[in-house]
């Protein structure tokens, strides 16, 4: 494994995307960056994945992480929702693919438990241990910023346990764990 390495955590959403980026050095994280993307002043859908995935690819241009942590959507009573979030998760982790960047996705109830030890944690609980984790000076208005960095810190502290499956760079990746999948016809 690399002695440094960026990860770009994502909070994936059509109202609000949340990201934040941290680096490794070591075993030692150190905080990059936390912003988000304004989404709710935008009314046609196709347009906000799109910006999803642009402003996703420009993020990777920027920082060149290493890996990409997501945010998996987190099942509701409103199927519309779900679809939605499912859309916007999906254009993030496409553009880290196209990019070539390795994708890992986590429950919500996963990174909650990563950063607080409490699955069910607030979102201003989340906030907190990551302003102490990381000495942050402030938080944002929004926390949907601080839930895509608490996807990266998340993926740091989970780094090199295989839970629940495989995780794949693309389709070469794919193929290559997968040879007895393939026939020869």
């Amino acid at each position: 494994m690399a002695t440094e390495r960026i990860i770009l955590g994502i909070d994936p959403g059509t109202t609000i995307m949340g990201f934040g980026v941290i680096k490794i050095v070591g075993k030692k994280m150190e905080f990059v960056q936390m912003n988000e993307l304004l989404l709710s002043k935008y009314n046609d859908p196709y347009l906000k994945l799109k910006m999803i995935f642009e402003r996703t690819v420009e993020l990777i241009d920027t920082y060149h992480p290493d890996e990409l942590a997501i945010e998996a959507p987190f099942f509701g009573k409103n199927v519309q929702s779900m679809l939605k979030l499912g859309r916007a998760q999906g254009v993030a982790m496409a553009a880290g693919l196209s990019r070539q960047i390795p994708v890992t996705e986590y429950l919500p109830k996963k990174i909650k438990m990563a950063i607080t030890g409490n699955g069910n944690a607030s979102k201003e609980q989340v906030a907190l241990m990551l302003k102490s984790l990381l000495e942050l000076k402030e938080l944002p208005k929004n926390l949907d910023a601080t839930d895509g960095l608490a996807a990266a810190v998340c993926h740091f502290y989970n780094s090199g346990v295989k839970v629940g499956g495989k995780n794949y760079s693309g389709w070469a990746s794919f193929v290559s764990q997968n040879k007895n999948k393939i026939s020869g016809n």
